[in-house]
């Protein structure tokens, strides 16, 4: 099954979000999609859509990734059952800065941090509630630059370049 997309919207000043998921994920994906629309957001989809259908993640990461790249999203919302391969997925483009998450703490520190452009959960892994929590603190949360842009300028640096020497 290739990502398709599919929008959902109310009136709202807040950010596009891109939402994108496997079939082990597409519960949770579905329900936070749910709450972010209710919540005032305009939320894109780009799939899958059933949890029924074994689908490849890396698929949905690259959609999901492509959106935040192209400024159509100005953050991604990934789920697979762990969140691990989707979020490797994902930040196999050095623009992206993928976060799995498991807890609000973990979700702003990505990022005041890290400045993370997508977040990931695994949807056999975290509950619900948690996951949405999380996912509300990872959108309020601002970048705190400072001391913490020098290490964000280096996550998005080819292999065998830096900034400055390490030590």
């Amino acid at each position: 099954m290739r990502p398709r997309m599919q929008e959902s919207s109310r009136p709202s000043q807040k950010p596009t979000l891109v939402v994108g998921s496997d079939h082990a994920g597409f519960v949770l994906k579905s329900r936070l999609k749910s709450a972010l629309v209710a919540d005032g957001y305009r939320v894109t989809d780009v799939g899958t859509d059933n949890a029924t259908t074994s689908v490849d993640y890396p698929d949905f990461a690259r959609a999901a990734a492509a959106k935040v790249v192209s400024g159509e999203a100005r953050f991604g919302v990934l789920v697979c059952g762990t969140g691990i391969g989707i979020s490797i997925a994902a930040n196999r483009d050095p623009r992206i800065r993928c976060a799995l998450v498991h807890d609000t703490t973990t979700a702003h520190l990505a990022r005041e941090h890290n400045d993370a452009n997508m977040i990931a959960f695994g949807g056999r892994i975290i509950s619900e509630d948690v996951a949405l929590d999380s996912l509300r603190a990872f959108l309020a949360a601002k970048y705190e630059g400072g001391r913490h842009a020098k290490r964000v300028a280096k996550l998005g640096l080819p292999l065998g370049e830096q900034l400055e020497p390490i030590g």
